[in-house]
């Protein structure tokens, strides 16, 4: 069987890999083999092409079921221990040629096998077998036979494919490429599962001689692309292809047969009821028609001289001259793929390192503070703008400066031309201590209907108090958190913008302590009924300069006159209070003349409640003209009211 060995692989962020194996061949046939798990990915992917004068003919594969269910219809079974006894046992009824020992060969029907319970089975045991000529049953002691010969199709057929199927494992499964006579430039391409590919990379710095804040220097960046080699087999001189981006992937089971179930129809009986008449059409009618950072001190001890001349530095150029970097970027839209031009070779079962990337560039270094990220003290930063010529896939990159590691971060994904920030670590010479606090202003009152509408400032500030214990000026960047909604006022401009910080540059002296204030405004409205103010509040609106004083006498007389209304109608209120208190009485009197007669002391008292009914129709006539009254003055009141507040929108 003809092998294919790979010779590309391109592996991808989300688990996947593309391979791609090429060779000559010479037969008719090349078997490859897979992992039952990536039958799925191998059935939707696998692409087979002939690049010389043959054909592809076919690709077939074992079907996905276990062994027991591949040898259901299989009448030859063979145990491990005794499989002579087995295969004898599984052909009877079929001819064969029993091979004996002393050359001899017997030609018919198996008829079985018997065995006695005994400890030696070959020996005891007798094979029964119709003989062609003459035509009888003899027995052969099992232990003589020395081969078998099948003769029968079927039987040799089960056999064959016994062995086939015990030889396969149950974790893996073969596909089979069929192809044309003759010789063949093959290739087979395919996705399949494969361990996503990381990266990792190096930032030798040399700053410039005069190491100050944001002193610009010059920095090695190195990639590693690492990969495993999960495959069954070894790599030997491969094309490698690393893809950084997220492309759609999926599953799909293609590989387990799927049988849709489908309804059952019972047969009908097919007899008509009875003889079907149709009316002849009308004469003359027609038929219907049918419906449709900055510094980081090292404690480590200084060596000696000596030492240190011994030993050399971890330098720039001692890095470029460390691993030959050949790798091709290609941009494929939303994904970026790295093609390293040099062949690789990585043994079953091992992983590698292969360098991707090696560029020198310019870097800028700045302490850098973000209280939600690291809260205290800020973080030193190196900062360069990738130029590489390629996008950099996220990874840990660790960092050195004139030869000595100062700490490590982790490099984003990084388009060609973005800047990069690799902050690598923390300044504890710098202290810097947060206060915040918020506030309204009103800018401005204006008037609708009844209403005061206020314009008011909604403040919020931040302090930063930063503290530099070092004997070296600090020079940090402040990043404090955007808000569209809000404007900067009082403040000095940021020094730069993100899309989510703005960051303003404070320079902290020796030993001393600088603060930067940040004050934040946005402008909200809201309003109040004018007839819920106080004097003195509208007093303090005038001293604020919000009103003028025409109109805060405007002002107190709508008061003045909304407090005359709620007196009026407090007024209204006690004549109700009163007048229901006369009906009672009223109610009282004529209750009590009900029981009285008209003569006698009876009379002289009727008289009496007669007087105290007419005094108390009195009393509500006078209630009466008092509540037309005090209705009419609110009425008046009211008509002033409105003018007024015309007067003042």
């Amino acid at each position: 069987m003809a092998h294919l060995p790979i010779r590309r692989m391109t592996l991808y962020k989300h688990g996947v890999g593309f391979f791609e194996r090429r060779a000559d061949v010479a037969a008719d046939q090349v078997e490859l083999s897979f992992r039952v798990e990536e039958m799925n990915d191998i059935l939707k992917s696998l692409t087979a092409v002939d690049w010389g004068d043959g054909q592809v003919l076919g690709i077939d594969y074992a079907t996905p079921q276990t062994r027991e269910e591949r040898l259901a219809g299989c009448t030859v079974r063979l145990s491990d221990k005794r499989s002579l006894q087995d295969l004898v046992t599984s052909l009877r009824g079929r001819r064969v040629t029993l091979h004996l020992d002393q050359d001899e060969s017997r030609v018919g029907t198996l008829v079985g096998l018997d065995q006695a319970p005994d400890r030696q089975p070959m020996a005891s045991a007798l094979v029964s077998l119709l003989l062609d000529e003459p035509d009888d049953v003899r027995a052969f002691e099992l232990g003589r036979v020395q081969g078998l010969e099948v003769l029968d199709d079927r039987g040799a057929a089960d056999l064959r494919f016994f062995l086939e199927t015990s030889l396969s494992q149950e974790d893996y499964r073969s596909v089979t490429v069929r192809l044309s006579p003759g010789d063949h430039d093959l290739s087979v391409s395919y996705i399949a599962p494969a361990p996503t590919w990381r990266v990792s990379y190096r930032l030798v710095a040399e700053p410039d001689a005069a190491d100050t804040a944001g002193a610009a220097g010059r920095a090695l960046v190195q990639g590693w692309g690492i990969f495993d080699n999960r495959l069954e087999e070894d790599l030997d001189g491969i094309a490698l292809s690393l893809v950084a981006g997220m492309p759609i992937s999926f599953i799909y089971d293609l590989y387990t047969p799927f049988t849709p179930e489908r309804p059952v129809i019972e047969e009908e009986g097919r007899v008509a009821a009875g003889p079907v008449m149709f009316e002849a059409p009308v004469a003359g009618a027609e038929p219907e028609a049918a419906p449709q950072a900055k510094m980081v001190r090292s404690m480590a001890m200084a060596a000696p001289a000596s030492a240190r001349r011994r030993t050399p530095r971890m330098d720039i150029d001692a890095m470029e001259h460390a691993a030959a970097v050949d790798t091709k970027g290609t941009d494929l839209g939303e994904l970026f793929q790295y093609n390293i031009n040099t062949p690789v070779t990585v043994g079953r079962g091992h992983s590698a390192m292969v360098p991707i990337l090696q560029s020198t560039l310019p870097y800028r270094k700045h302490l850098i503070y973000n209280g939600r990220k690291m809260p205290t003290h800020p973080v030193a930063t190196i900062r360069l703008d990738n130029e590489t010529g390629l996008t950099l896939e996220k990874g840990p990159v660790t960092v050195l400066e004139s030869g000595e590691y100062v700490g490590e971060a982790l490099l984003p994904f990084t388009v060609i031309g973005s800047e990069i920030v690799v902050p690598y670590a923390v300044e504890l010479g710098v202290k810097i201590q947060e206060k915040s606090g918020t506030q309204r202003e009103v800018r401005g009152i204006s008037f609708k209907d009844a209403y005061l509408q206020f314009e008011e400032w909604d403040i919020r500030w931040r302090e930063y108090q930063i503290d530099n214990a070092t004997a070296d000026t600090a020079a940090v960047l402040v990043e404090h958190a955007r808000t569209s909604r809000y404007e900067l006022f009082e403040t000095e401009e940021p020094t730069e913008r993100t899309s989510d910080q703005l960051r303003f540059a404070v320079s902290a002296g020796p030993r001393g302590e600088t603060v930067l204030r940040v004050r934040e405004r946005r402008l909200r409205r809201r309003q109040e009924e004018i007839r819920k103010q106080s004097f003195a509040g509208l007093r303090a609106y005038l001293d604020d300069g919000l009103l003028t004083p025409r109109q805060l006498s405007k002002l107190s007389k709508l008061l003045e006159m909304w407090e005359s209304v709620a007196e009026q109608e407090k007024h209204i209120a006690d004549l109700g209070a009163e007048r229901a208190k006369v009906y009672r009485a009223q109610e009282q009197i004529q209750g009590n003349m009900g029981a009285l007669g008209r003569a006698g002391k009876e009379g002289a008292l009727r008289a009496r409640y007669v007087q105290q009914l007419e005094a108390t129709e009195g009393r509500l006539r006078t209630l009466d003209r008092q509540d037309v009254e005090a209705k009419a003055e609110i009425e008046r009141l009211q008509g002033e009211i409105a003018s007024l507040l015309k007067q003042l929108s």
